[in-house]
């Protein structure tokens, strides 16, 4: 005879699976919850692939700026798999941003950045800003002909802010090299 006791023993016995069975099986949920709700998730498993990714380019990469684009090709070319690895990171950034946006749009269409939400939506607008402040630094890091130029076009937008703009953008290139 079926005892459910004895079939949930081996899940009981551990605290990793009784954590996956609690929130993966049993969780409760709203019956309002659709498929819009999921940006969130995949926004994180994005950003693991980012960082395992980022990690293994990483040990590869030299950050010099006479050598920053070789050692990139040398990863592109010597490393096994390197250039898997690569088009996974650059194409996974990609994906993550697209998911994010489509995150922020989720939260702006049901509303949440009203009060009791606020601050979560505000401490999320700070993310985005370290995001897209970091793929910038990703995007300058070969030190190519493209983001040679994109690093140029970013920073001189700077020049736009009266008074202090040009020393400003000083500040970025002697920040940047």
């Amino acid at each position: 005879m079926f005892n459910p006791n004895n079939s949930l023993r081996p899940v009981n016995s551990s605290l990793l699976l009784k954590l996956a069975y609690g929130m993966g099986i049993i969780y409760s949920a709203p019956s309002g919850l659709s498929y819009f709700w999921n940006f969130g998730s995949l926004a994180l498993i994005s950003f693991v692939i980012q960082l395992l990714t980022g990690v293994f380019l990483a040990m590869y990469y030299t950050a010099n700026i006479y050598l920053a684009f070789d050692s990139v090709e040398h990863i592109m070319r010597d490393i096994n798999l390197g250039w898997l690895v690569r088009y996974l990171h650059s194409n996974g950034a990609s994906l993550f941003f697209s998911v994010v946006y489509c995150h922020i749009f989720r939260g702006l269409f049901f509303g949440s950045f009203f009060i009791p939400r606020n601050k979560l939506w505000v401490t999320g607008v700070f993310i985005l800003f370290i995001m897209i402040g970091t793929a910038f630094l990703g995007y300058v890091l070969p030190w190519g002909q493209m983001s040679f130029w994109a690093a140029t076009v970013i920073t001189n937008l700077a020049t736009a802010i009266p008074v202090f703009g040009s020393d400003l953008v000083i500040l970025f290139w002697v920040l940047l090299a």
